[in-house]
């Protein structure tokens, strides 16, 4: 199943070569494109399965759905897992559970702009965080790039009239939201910072396995919604795409772009999810969605530009080498 990678090949010059840059901007922006999936399947799945219900049943499942493909990879490097089961856990923690269990609970006590807005500091908190803790250059490009993104995506979220938010005051949700946005941005400069010898579906597995442990109470203390006919759809959207395909597009990006440039690409989420409501449920688009969006790719795009760093810069953080040697 795993084979060895040429060293020369999963360097960082040839990781950032053009067309590479290219190739690897294509994985966290499917993780948008699923995400953006998911809103529109978590605003469905409201009144038929409770939030805890189907955090928990998406990890499990993707745990058992990814088991018989890495079982045998993961036994063999059990002794790997005995070394590094506590980074692990705080990787599924943080960028499986804290996350989205925040965000659920937020939602019940401030409003949807302010979420956005919480949401479109993680390119600044990532650039921040991945200069103090993994070595990534604070560059003045990645700062404008956060900048111009926030800007677009308050205009955005707060239809065209930014003073709102500071009319709406404060709530107990928006603290929630900004602890979830600070742990995803923590979540992405440790997996780049860490160096875990082992593939990158073998480090999706562990950290599954670990987010469904700690989902376990969550689900047993809350109101527990069995699978019936009519959310079991949603059930294996939020299993499949958004708990398999999504966390290992991100991861990928992550150790290829870094964690500041990668989560540039959570800007285009409120452009997807607006594109994909106006065009699955019928909803209206006006000039705020247009000009919020404009300036929220044109941050994406300034950002991105350091991207394309000079030869033979080092990279300092992930092994690279590992994520390139497993095919599932």
């Amino acid at each position: 199943m795993s084979t060895q990678a040429n060293p020369a090949a999963s360097s960082p010059s040839s990781a950032m070569a053009p067309s590479s840059t290219i190739g690897t901007t294509l994985a966290p922006l499917l993780t948008v494109l699923i995400w953006s999936g998911n809103v529109i399947v978590t605003e469905a799945a409201a009144g038929v399965i409770s939030p805890g219900s189907i955090s928990f049943y998406r990890w499990f499942l993707a745990f058992i759905v990814l088991l018989p493909f890495v079982a045998k990879g993961v036994w063999e490097r059990r002794a790997v897992l005995v070394h590094h089961w506590w980074r692990l856990a705080c990787l599924g923690a943080l960028g499986m559970v804290i996350y989205q269990s925040l965000a659920y609970e937020a939602a019940k006590t401030t409003t949807a702009v302010n979420m956005g807005v919480m949401l479109a500091l993680m390119p600044l908190l990532s650039t921040l965080l991945a200069s103090i803790l993994a070595g990534e250059r604070l560059t003045t490009g990645r700062i404008l790039g956060g900048v111009v993104s926030l800007a677009g995506l308050i205009y955005l979220t707060s239809h065209g009239a930014p003073a709102s938010l500071l009319t709406g005051g404060f709530h107990s949700g928006d603290g929630m939201m900004l602890v979830a946005v600070l742990a995803n941005s923590l979540y992405g400069v440790m997996l780049r910072r860490w160096t875990i010898p082992l593939t990158m579906w073998q480090q999706l597995f562990w950290q599954i396995g670990f987010s469904t442990l700690l989902l376990l109470p969550i689900w047993l203390m809350g109101t527990i919604s069995p699978i019936t006919s009519a959310n079991l759809p949603l059930v294996l959207y939020a299993a499949i795409p958004t708990s398999l395909l999504a966390p290992l597009c991100w991861m990928i990006g992550i150790q290829k772009l870094g964690a500041a440039r990668t989560s540039l690409f959570i800007n285009l989420l409120p452009i997807v999810v607006a594109a994909l409501a106006w065009g699955i449920l019928g909803e209206q688009l006006f000039s705020y969605h247009f000009i919020g969006g404009a300036l929220a790719l044109i941050g994406v795009g300034l950002g991105l530009r350091e991207a394309k760093v000079a030869r033979g810069e080092t990279v300092e953080g992930g092994d690279l080498a590992a994520w390139e040697t497993e095919e599932l």
